[in-house]
């Protein structure tokens, strides 16, 4: 797969509180860093979504169970956890998307009530690339959402990192973004 200018690549979620220590760390979530920062540089546009959430988030709970609506508290806008982590080299210039800021209601997605859909057709973007944390939320609605923003779709899965990480969840998770149109892809494929 050649890198066209129209291709942009959209990094989901690399934030201190999903990497290992942190809040809602995923296993081996910051090992997939060294490969995002190769490819950030080949790519003319590049977003970077982040949780953004208020001190009194909906998806926060007393005694998280650790699935969808009860998570420990993660990602509060302007705290250690939801600052990128270190070691990503953001460039200059790049689109930061915040999303899930209202306190009742979660977003997954970077497209979910971000506008970006909008901004990378208006830039001509006809292909994104998806790629971070975590492969069962966050990437994978990202992807969905890109399909059905029109964006040809391709997820790096070798860039990217689930929260349940045994191999029948995440098969069953590409599998879903498959059926939804979305191109399943490694890094080495990208050229």
């Amino acid at each position: 797969m050649k890198i066209e200018p129209t291709n942009a690549l959209v990094v989901v979620d690399m934030q201190n509180d999903f990497c290992p220590g942190g809040a809602l760390g995923v296993e081996e979530g910051d090992q997939i860093i060294p490969g995002i920062n190769t490819l950030i540089p080949r790519f003319e546009t590049c977003v970077f979504s982040r949780d953004w959430h208020p001190p009194d988030h909906c998806s926060f709970a007393e005694n998280p169970e650790y699935v969808d609506g009860s998570w420990p508290v993660h990602c509060v806008a302007h705290t250690h956890g939801a600052a990128f982590h270190p070691d990503l080299k953001i460039p200059e210039g790049a689109r930061i998307v915040n999303k899930a800021t209202e306190p009742d209601r979660e977003a997954y997605s970077a497209f979910d009530g971000t506008g970006v859909g909008d901004e990378l057709r208006a830039a001509g973007i006809q292909r994104v690339f998806v790629c971070g944390l975590a492969l069962d939320y966050c990437v994978r609605m990202t992807a969905m959402d890109a399909v059905a923003e029109g964006f040809n779709t391709v997820l790096l899965q070798d860039l990217s990192r689930a929260v349940n990480n045994a191999p029948e969840s995440v098969k069953q998770t590409l599998e879903e973004l498959e059926q939804a149109g979305v191109a399943i892809a490694e890094s080495k494929d990208l050229r």
